[in-house]
């Protein structure tokens, strides 16, 4: 059976999706963009696309859709593989939180961890995930409660999303990173809020966004 125009353009958005983000669509995420406001409607249909073997599901794990290329081998094992990241805390995504003394990073989540698909990360080494707080950066699509996954490092480029610390005030912040001469502007994504800036050497990097975890309601 042919797929509907609805599949195709599915398929070619999740196709497209994976290539500028490197992690696949949420469902709510699909629907939108082919004209779909009801979930169930897009799960049938992803469904058909996983019965055709185009794409791959894990209802199980975080956004874990995968899409079966046509000359794809004996690749399962390898991309069906779960990644148990660490949940290590919380970060703020508007004013920055202070960091409590017993901590030296983030507030600690205890034994907590996030599965995602190890075929949705570009390895494994310093990964970590933070929950987070506040609503500064909503045109990043992050919202307050959904999770970042970080690859931790302490340097950064322009424009890449990252976990800031303060380091006079101890405090953690998610922003976008900016190096303006010998300051560093934090920039918000929410037009409501301004920017935070800091001289270059008290700010440390401490980790950029690589995913995120959209917790729907």
């Amino acid at each position: 059976m042919a797929l509907s125009m609805r599949q195709e353009n599915m398929l070619k958005f999740i196709r497209r999706f994976v290539r500028e983000h490197h992690f696949p669509p949420t469902i709510r995420e699909i629907g939108e963009a082919v004209g779909i406001s009801s979930t169930s409607v897009v799960n049938y249909n992803l469904n058909v696309l996983e019965k055709k073997d185009l794409i791959a599901r894990d209802k199980n794990v975080s956004r874990g859709l995968r899409v079966i290329e046509p000359d794809e081998a004996e690749s399962s094992s390898a991309t069906s593989h779960i990644v148990r990241v660490p949940l290590v805390g919380r970060i703020a995504a508007g004013e920055p939180i202070p960091i409590p003394e017993e901590v030296s990073d983030f507030s600690v989540f205890g034994d907590d961890t996030v599965d995602i698909a190890a075929g949705m990360l570009d390895g494994t080494e310093g990964i970590y995930a933070l929950q987070v707080r506040g609503q500064s950066m909503i045109d990043a699509l992050i919202n307050d409660g959904d999770i970042v996954v970080m690859r931790h490092q302490n340097h950064a480029d322009n424009g890449e999303m990252v976990a800031a610390r303060l380091r006079e005030a101890n405090e953690t912040t998610l922003k976008r990173f900016y190096l303006e001469g010998e300051q560093v502007r934090l920039q918000p994504a929410n037009p409501t809020m301004g920017p935070i800036y800091a001289p270059a050497s008290d700010v440390e990097v401490q980790g950029k966004v690589v995913m995120v975890i959209r917790q729907l309601d």
